[in-house]
């Protein structure tokens, strides 16, 4: 061969070796992100080529899937349906062929679809006989009796809000609310109609935000529902070792390195007050002078026992609420009564009221109960898990005392429920600057059946801006919604 067809040879090998090392590249280095490339039309149209699986709430569908309509350009097959969708958006988010997924559509997304691997040996039965590929469920902890009432008192109050019950025996969640809402049905598929529909529930087109999650995503003040931290961090400390015997609360009280007076709500016997009376009252001198006692340190260690300051995977993300370090005595004060830098979701001060039912166990939270192949075989199967001990049982039951007289005689009357012992406090948290806003209104509880058992703890929140300001308060707005929550589920236990 002569030397220019040689060259021109080793010029055609290397382009063929080239093409070879590229091809390989693709296949097998770039495969994965090729695949799972959102740009890659073929993942979108596969994902909706077939019927997705459901999300599960006492054994029944909230979710399904229909036929897509023919017009147009559409190539995808099937949409998402919802059924009662505002009700429950805040447990499952949206699929949307245009809009993508959130929450456990989107988390659980391959098991839905049905290209998880934890399916790989149903897939391939199904392939050898011929069926057409199907997707797991989702089964979630959630009890639907307690999600109705929780959404349908949020709706009747008409401004915005949270509630969250869970089991306080095992973590589990029985209601995710959050109000307003939206229906994500409305924007599953990728018409016209779909895009109107996404762009006016947008927080630029819509300022109530329905998309935003309140119940996890939120933190508010939790105002004098906090005291119940600060009381258990008294108890845990040592600083008061009983309910009743008197603290060293001068009234008034000015916060330390201040010469401002901490005020109480009205004239009420906050006077070296017993914690169970201050806890009956709200006293924000007594609760703020023990924060300012124990100091900074203290507290925020207990509050980050009760979970505050880390994020939690229900396995929906919730935001982390704060209790702020390096704070001076005035300011740890103030953040002791629920105010100043401390902000909490309506998840966290569940966990809250959770752990004192609980005997001062808290257990971490979480919304699904198993994932399930198609033909109904359990995946995997989520165990109860403690997350932390913020209170002994000894003070533990010395909260539930005090939390209990609260409701009995107390600010949370509204909350009573014949056959259950139940135990709350109540909050109304400043919002705005130099409190110039409407307040938040707040109640955390819990009930106890007959047995000393306790099947549920809830948080309520409401803000609205639209109520006379004088009307706002923890025990006359949040306080019926927890009841109807915790009467749901002692209910269905019936």
């Amino acid at each position: 061969m002569n030397k220019p067809l040689r060259r021109i040879a080793i010029f055609c090998g290397l382009l063929v070796l080239t093409l070879l090392i590229r091809d390989n590249w693709l296949q097998y280095v770039k495969s994965d992100h090729l695949r799972e490339d959102p740009k890659n039309r073929r993942v979108t149209i596969a994902r909706y080529s077939t019927p997705r699986g459901d999300i599960v709430v006492d054994g029944d569908p909230i979710t399904g899937s229909t036929e897509s309509s023919k017009t147009g350009l559409n190539d995808l097959k099937y949409k998402r349906t919802y059924k009662n969708g505002p009700m429950w958006s805040p447990v499952t988010g949206y699929a949307s062929q245009a809009f993508g997924a959130n929450q456990l559509e989107s988390i659980e997304d391959g098991i839905l679809t049905g290209d998880d691997d934890r399916l790989f040996f149903r897939n391939t039965l199904d392939m050898i006989t011929g069926k057409e590929r199907q997707g797991g469920n989702i089964v979630t902890t959630l009890n639907a009796a307690a999600q109705k009432a929780a959404y349908d008192g949020l709706k009747a109050q008409g401004g915005k809000g949270a509630a969250v019950a869970i089991e306080p025996s095992t973590g589990k969640i029985l209601a995710l609310a959050s109000y307003p809402s939206y229906d994500p049905s409305v924007f599953a598929g990728n018409s016209n109609d779909d895009a109107k529909a996404w762009k006016d529930l947008q927080k630029k087109y819509n300022p109530n935000d329905p998309m935003l999650n309140r119940a996890l995503r939120e933190t508010y003040p939790p105002g004098s529902t906090f005291k119940v931290v600060t009381a258990a961090a008294a108890l845990e400390n040592g600083l008061y070792k009983t309910a009743d015997e008197n603290t060293k609360s001068p009234l008034p009280w000015t916060m330390p390195g201040t010469t401002t007076q901490l005020k109480n709500e009205g004239s009420i016997p906050c006077k070296n007050a017993t914690m169970r009376i201050a806890l009956r009252y709200s006293c924000n001198t007594v609760f703020g002078k023990i924060g300012a006692d124990l100091g900074n340190d203290k507290m925020l260690a207990e509050a980050k026992k009760f979970g505050f300051d880390a994020e939690q995977f229900t396995p929906i993300r919730s935001s982390s609420s704060v209790f702020s370090d390096n704070m001076n005595q005035s300011q740890t004060a103030l953040s002791s009564i629920g105010q100043y830098n401390t902000a909490a979701t309506p998840l966290q001060m569940a966990m809250v009221a959770s752990a004192v039912a609980n005997g001062g166990k808290l257990m971490k939270p979480y919304m699904v109960d198993k994932l399930q192949s198609s033909n109904l075989d359990t995946l995997t199967q989520t165990e109860p898990q403690e997350l932390s001990q913020p209170l002994t049982s000894e003070n533990a039951q010395i909260l539930q005392s005090m939390m209990e007289t609260v409701v009995k005689e107390g600010t949370g009357t509204k909350a009573q429920i014949s056959g259950a012992t139940v135990g709350g406090k109540t909050g109304t948290a400043q919002h705005g600057v130099e409190n110039s806003e409407n307040p938040y209104a707040w109640f955390i509880s819990y009930a106890k059946l007959s047995d000393d058992s306790s099947p549920v703890a809830v948080a309520v929140v409401i803000e609205d801006d639209q109520a006379n300001r004088d009307d706002i308060s923890g025990g006359g707005l949040a306080a019926p919604i927890a009841k109807s929550v915790m009467e749901a589920v002692i209910n269905a236990k019936k």
